[in-house]
């Protein structure tokens, strides 16, 4: 772990107009992947809009790697039906912060990446400057699926003896 950078906060905040994979609802959660990592959310019942509010921390070593965000609909007696994924780099919001950015207002834009098709960005998705730290803001649209964005956000955590980015 000797190359190992920091840590990679992703706040799973919502899901939204995801698709309908019961009789009239779902029951979503979210798996994200980066390497050979593998976090997930919890089950949120009979939701298409679920708030999950949650934290998933990964370890960077790499920060050309992209993470692959999938969600899936959790059934009791049959395997999980996929509800569509994303994929997104972390190389802007890294090198933002090797800018080492230190008393900029709140919420001061530091970079914007915008939607294109070489992203599953819904919007433009903004690097900021809030309360000291560095977060990213993305509205992810879900591919292979005929619906459905889930909202996340980036922080990073720099861990003491790490080579930072």
């Amino acid at each position: 772990m000797n190359n190992l950078l920091g840590l990679l906060r992703i706040r799973v905040k919502r899901g939204v107009n995801l698709a309908v994979r019961d009789l009239n609802s779902s029951d979503p959660y979210v798996v994200v992947k980066m390497g050979k990592q593998r976090l997930k959310t919890r089950v949120i019942d009979n939701d298409v809009n679920p708030e999950w509010n949650e934290d998933l921390t990964l370890s960077v070593t790499d920060p050309n790697l992209t993470v692959l965000l999938t969600v899936y609909d959790h059934d009791t007696f049959t395997k999980d039906d996929k509800m569509g994924d994303a994929e997104f780099e972390i190389k802007t919001y890294v090198n933002a912060l090797t800018m080492h950015l230190q008393d900029l207002p709140c919420g001061t834009i530091v970079t914007t990446v915008q939607p294109s098709r070489d992203n599953c960005l819904a919007e433009g998705s903004r690097v900021i400057w809030s309360d000291g730290k560095l977060v990213q803001d993305m509205v992810l649209r879900l591919k292979h699926v005929e619906c459905g964005e889930v909202e996340i956000q980036l922080q990073w955590i720099d861990l003491p003896g790490s080579n930072g980015p």
